[in-house]
């Protein structure tokens, strides 16, 4: 069409979303390396026939070729995306989560997550790409439990947005210290002279275990017990949708009986 360029370029991607367009098409959401979060139809994918409808699955890791317009036509949608000319597979993680909807469930929140952190389209964002995909690896190799992977990397992507909790000084006065107290309107663990009311006391042991957790300490994290954990969980959550101020839909869905593993 007149005035319309168009460019090829690779990246390598995560698959975060993928939505039905017409009969045989797809939307897909896909989170690269270089150029942020990006949206691309993917043509025939949905057909029995198609060469790579597999491989953009969400929460693959992909190598994938885009075609894209230096203008956008706003009144016919698929102007205004990228298209999918070749994809190849670099580990197909959400083949190791078929079967174990814990940590499906778990692997789907990262996903949202990883979206509503990237609001801004084609904006590059490399250390929450490399956060995010080092999250389905961890998921996938199943050497800790889902619920502790999804509040790490939850904690870790807040740090990313600047939204990470105090959790070694108190969040209003800044007194250093491990505090009984965390709210979350003030942003994290409180003094008792600056705790609001309606703060929440957790178990030390869930402070210590959100910091183990930030930390990528796996020692402690791992021998954590079940009340911690439910509590870490609970806290972590909430202090990420305060920020968000939308909640997340897929958290709620997370399976945590058992500490997310199978029994």
């Amino acid at each position: 069409m007149p005035g319309m360029r168009t460019k090829l370029y690779r990246d390598d991607a995560i698959v975060l979303r993928a939505q039905k367009l017409g009969e045989s098409d797809r939307i897909i959401t896909l989170f690269t390396r270089r150029h942020g979060r990006i949206r691309a139809v993917a043509r025939g994918v949905r057909r029995t026939t198609s060469r790579f409808g597999a491989r953009l699955e969400p929460f693959g890791h992909v190598d994938v070729q885009l075609a894209g317009s230096a203008t956008v036509n706003p009144a016919t949608i698929e102007r205004s995306l990228h298209m999918v000319s070749q994809v190849e597979g670099i580990d197909l993680y959400g083949r190791s989560f078929l079967d174990d909807y814990p940590r499906y469930t778990a692997a789907s929140a990262i996903a949202e997550t990883a979206e509503r952190l990237t609001p801004i389209e084609r904006e590059p964002s490399l250390r929450l790409f490399l956060l995010t995909l080092g999250a389905l690896r961890a998921l996938s190799l199943r050497e800790h439990a889902g619920p502790l992977v999804l509040d790490a990397y939850l904690l870790r992507a807040m740090t990313t947005a600047g939204w990470a909790p105090a959790l070694s000084a108190c969040a209003v006065c800044g007194t250093a210290g491990r505090h009984a107290a965390f709210s979350v309107p003030a942003g994290g663990a409180v003094c008792p002279d600056c705790r609001p009311p309606g703060a929440a006391r957790p178990a030390p042991a869930t402070l210590e275990l959100m910091v183990a957790l930030a930390d990528g300490d796996w020692k402690i994290a791992d021998a954590s017990e079940a009340g911690p954990r439910r509590e870490c969980s609970g806290l972590v959550a909430a202090h990420l949708q305060w920020h968000l101020e939308r909640g997340l839909r897929s958290l709620p869905l997370v399976d945590r009986t058992s500490n997310g593993e199978r029994t």
